[in-house]
């Protein structure tokens, strides 16, 4: 880990490998079932939600397309900056497309929503959103999410690709983050 001049580490355990295998399961089927017929693009919001889409993917039984996008709203921290910046694009069009934006986890929702606007311009068929978690904070104020794995307190969490300042990513659970 990088020196932060603290004891920064991964602290309570709040879905364990297994628990979030489970809900991976159910959002894939949930997906598969409402997309049937249909062929989606599943945008990732990357670096995080990285592995989240990779396990969701092998859960999804019917075709669909993948696209990534790079944004920002942090800088080292815990806390966004409510600045997003779009660093890499979609590579192809979405318009007349049915799109899946697969989130990690939505802290405010607010970067979500500047990404929904943005990406309502370019005329998709329809736009729903899937996110492994969903801090207490967005559920009460934030855009409307069709797919929620799990509902989380308002903690910065890590693992399963969710990072602080690019560490603890490789962790198999989702922890609470000591700081």
């Amino acid at each position: 880990m990088k020196e932060h001049g603290t004891n920064i580490r991964p602290g309570e355990v709040l879905l364990s490998a297994e628990e979030i295998a489970g809900i991976v399961a159910r959002l894939g089927a949930e997906i598969s079932k409402d997309y049937e017929g249909r062929h989606p693009i599943l945008v990732n919001l990357l670096k995080g939600g990285v592995v989240f889409l990779a396990d969701l993917i092998r859960q999804i039984t019917i075709a669909h397309h993948i696209e990534f996008m790079k944004v920002s709203s942090y800088k080292s921290g815990t806390e966004s900056t409510g600045d997003v910046r779009i660093i890499d694009d979609l590579s192809v069009s979405i318009e007349d497309k049915d799109v899946l934006i697969v989130e990690d986890v939505i802290d405010t929702g607010m970067t979500l929503a500047y990404i929904l606007e943005m990406l309502q311009l370019r005329r998709p068929r329809s736009i729903e959103i899937c996110t492994l978690l969903r801090k207490e904070t967005a559920a009460a104020k934030g855009p409307s999410i069709r797919y929620v794995g799990s509902h989380i307190p308002d903690v910065f969490v890590v693992g399963y690709g969710l990072d602080y300042d690019e560490n603890f990513r490789h962790l198999p659970h989702i922890a609470k983050l000591e700081i």
